[in-house]
């Protein structure tokens, strides 16, 4: 492939390293990509709340696309610009069949408004626990609430937890029961946790409204990532690029695996042309 007209990274597993941080290689190589002129855009399955702090270590004001896919943030403008939402109707006929089928699960929904970006609640249930802790601190703790009111308001996705499954066995089991309704099932850490959005929703739409809004042509997008929820967006990039550290389905989508992100598998990559 020729220099690519727009970089796309998935950030935890990825672009960080495995203590959360980006190196000075990979920001070296950051810099010397938007001094080319070249987009360099997060895609993230983390809330747009927790982009800022990648996003300054990694020297960017570019946009995100956060949420799988359900929205879309400018990191300068600190706005959110795009939302697809699951409605609370939605909402309470997931909630109902995936307890059902797994009656033990806890729930949380991840809310994004529109426009100028307020932090908004991430809204739990009692029990749920987010295996990725909490990278704002103290400062945005979740809401605790009763099951009908975390289901109550649209959500850009529903988080679904189970404390002895992992996430591939819950994944399994939700698409089946979920299949009538068209939804997108998806995860990002094998700990037990699911990822619900609208159908539709993937990293590749969020990465394809970016790419429509800068006039990029997908075939012109190198795109680097390390999960399932990665996959519709490698698969739809014109050069998917799966970490040695990636999950099996998407080693087997990628056009070309690099280093894990302990040995800056992104920098390694970029490095040819930048």
């Amino acid at each position: 492939m020729h220099r690519p007209d727009l970089i796309a990274s998935d950030v935890d597993g990825t672009l960080l390293d495995p203590t959360e941080h980006v190196t000075d290689r990979t920001a070296r190589v950051i810099s010397r990509v938007l001094a080319s002129g070249t987009p360099f855009v997060l895609v993230s399955g983390r809330p747009p709340r927790w982009i800022p702090r990648v996003a300054r270590a990694a020297g960017l004001s570019g946009y995100a696309v956060c949420a799988n896919g359900a929205s879309v943030y400018d990191i300068g403008a600190d706005e959110v610009l795009h939302v697809r939402d699951l409605s609370p109707l939605r909402l309470r006929d997931i909630v109902r069949a995936v307890d059902a089928a797994l009656p033990d699960i806890r729930i949380a929904a991840e809310r994004t408004v529109v426009g100028r970006h307020q932090p908004e609640p991430f809204a739990i249930e009692h029990g749920f626990r987010n295996p990725w802790g909490n990278p704002n601190g103290e400062t945005d703790s979740p809401d605790l609430a009763p099951r009908a009111e975390v289901i109550g308001k649209p959500a850009t996705k529903l988080l679904v937890r189970h404390p002895g499954m992992t996430s591939g066995q819950m994944a399994r089991v939700v698409e089946a029961v979920l299949a009538d309704m068209a939804l997108e099932v998806t995860y990002s850490s094998n700990s037990g946790l699911i990822e619900i959005s609208e159908r539709g929703v993937t990293k590749a739409s969020g990465l394809e409204w970016v790419c429509e809004a800068l006039g990029v042509d997908r075939e012109r997008v190198v795109a680097f990532g390390d999960m399932p929820n990665d996959v519709p967006m490698l698969s739809w990039a014109g050069h998917g690029v799966a970490m040695a550290n990636a999950h099996d389905d998407l080693l087997a989508v990628a056009d070309e695996v690099t280093a894990p992100n302990a040995e800056d598998g992104v920098a390694q990559v970029l490095e040819r042309w930048y």
